[in-house]
């Protein structure tokens, strides 16, 4: 039994419970995790020095999974307003250090690259984010693309940006973003020195110009020989990638996938919260997590009379429900204005991303493709928050119940009847529908209208639990999907 120490992003379900689902899919695969009231959740930093006790209690493990973030700052949203030193992080950083020199473990780490949002909403920011986020973000945008163009009128957009920030509070984020960066750059020494095996920097919420984007280049600039150093855009699916990227990093042949997408015109449209091609994040995701791509652009409807074992060697096709033009965005109520295809079954084992909204499924496409399921040659669905997290999560399952000699059907029937749930029935449907009621909290009126949903999901996944949900932030944004054994 091979047993694998994960410390996650925060305590979100599909930061804490997804990893576990995913890749204790393979039999032979232990998933140890810190208890979780340990983590961080919305407000709230993990209990970090509890966390580096329970690594350092573990025993017979091998693999570690982290977010440096969570050890750092106290989680990835920590990371943005938490007002530590330093010289306090990095007393934290030794003592992981440490331990991980003192275990011998092989790591699989992510770091975020702080990011920009574009909006006054301080949810997930300092307090003055409310008043000062969207000049922060142009003030921010304006000093990269200044340096970039040269142009009078974008040095004049940071003068006017400036202007409109208090000075006490650009020099405090200008401050955070600079300890953040730094603490980055020490992250490189782990890599030389050989505490870190793999090391990924995560891009979250990019836009085409910032200083998050200016460091990115920096940090691509001094990693670029390096093939076990990443700049990705994304951040929760990332764990995910690294643990597939580890359960199968004895492979001697990379898995072989092919991407065909519903949309062949939308290959090249960038996605929201993404600085990077559709196509582009579909390679990138599939090399993050070991894998091969083979880099056809092809339809979804093309592969019905093509051989494509014979033509390409592929172990699997990725079904990519993809957008051309705008990417749909569910959480404010807007859908992509162009319908795809509907699903039709490729000749091998598949997967689906179905990224045609952002922040859940697609009715038209889901439905089509549940008439075809229970399929031995099903090997996955994700269709959650953003592009990179979709492909980053589908991908990894596909992986690794492929590369299982033993496949836990039960869990992979419980994770896939969660993402259905999640993704489709949740975030495609019943969370809009409580926002028009105005009942977004209410968990009586949420189970009530999930039981349209549930009724085929486990009937197709045989699950036999009843089937709770909860909103484990207090919000409505994530939901969380529990299965209780009855009797």
């Amino acid at each position: 039994m091979r047993r694998i120490a994960i410390i996650p992003i925060d305590n979100r379900p599909v930061t804490y419970l997804l990893p576990k689902q995913i890749g204790e899919i393979d039999k032979n695969t232990e998933i140890l995790l810190p208890p979780r009231e340990l983590m961080g959740g919305l407000r709230t930093q993990a209990d970090i020095y509890a966390i580096l006790d329970w690594l350092e209690a573990l025993e017979n493990v091998e693999i570690l999974i982290i977010s440096l973030d969570t050890i750092a700052y106290g989680g990835l949203i920590q990371s943005r307003y938490c007002n530590n030193t330093t010289k306090q992080i990095m007393t934290r950083l030794k003592k992981l250090k440490n331990i991980i020199a003192e275990k011998n473990l092989r790591v699989y780490a992510m770091s975020s690259i702080m990011r920009i949002s574009n909006n006054n909403v301080n949810e997930e920011e300092k307090p003055y984010w409310a008043m000062f986020g969207r000049r922060i973000f142009e003030y921010s945008f304006a000093c990269h693309k200044a340096e970039e163009t040269g142009l009078k009128e974008d040095y004049k957009r940071i003068k006017t940006a400036k202007k409109e920030i208090p000075e006490e509070i650009l020099e405090d984020y200008l401050e955070t973003r600079k300890r953040n960066f730094e603490i980055n750059l020490e992250y490189l020494d782990w890599v030389k020195e050989g505490i870190i095996h793999t090391l990924v920097y995560s891009k979250d919420d990019c836009a085409q110009y910032g200083l998050n984007v200016q460091e990115a280049r920096k940090l691509e600039d001094l990693t670029h020989d390096n093939k076990e150093i990443f700049v990705k855009t994304g951040a929760d699916e990332i764990p995910l990638a690294l643990l597939c990227r580890a359960m199968n990093s004895t492979r001697k042949q990379k898995i072989k996938v092919l991407p065909v997408f519903t949309c062949i015109e939308g290959t090249g449209e960038i996605s929201n919260y993404e600085d990077i091609t559709v196509f582009q994040s579909v390679k990138g995701q599939i090399e993050l997590a070991g894998g091969f791509m083979i880099q056809d652009r092809i339809s979804l409807s093309s592969i019905k009379n093509m051989n494509v074992e014979e033509k390409y060697g592929a172990d699997l096709v990725l079904v990519v429900n993809n957008f051309e033009g705008k990417q749909g965005e569910l959480v404010l109520g807007t859908e992509a204005d162009k319908a795809g295809e509907a699903f039709t079954m490729p000749p091998l084992p598949f997967f689906v991303a179905d990224i045609k909204n952002a922040n859940g499924g697609d009715n038209y496409f889901v439905e089509s493709l549940l008439k075809y399921l229970p399929s031995e040659k099903f090997f996955g669905y994700a269709g959650w928050n953003t592009t990179g997290n979709s492909l980053g999560s589908a991908i990894s399952c596909a992986f690794i119940k492929f590369n299982s000699e033993r496949v836990n059907r039960e869990m992979f029937n419980q994770l896939q009847a969660t993402r259905f749930l999640d993704d489709w029935s949740y975030q495609a449907n019943v969370r809009w529908e409580l926002k028009e009621e105005n009942k977004s909290l209410d968990l009586e009126v949420l189970k009530n209208k999930m039981g349209t949903y549930e009724e085929k999901i486990k009937r197709l996944f045989r699950i036999r639990d009843d089937i709770k949900y909860t909103l484990p932030w207090h919000r409505s944004f994530e939901v969380e999907v529990e299965f209780d054994k009855l009797g």
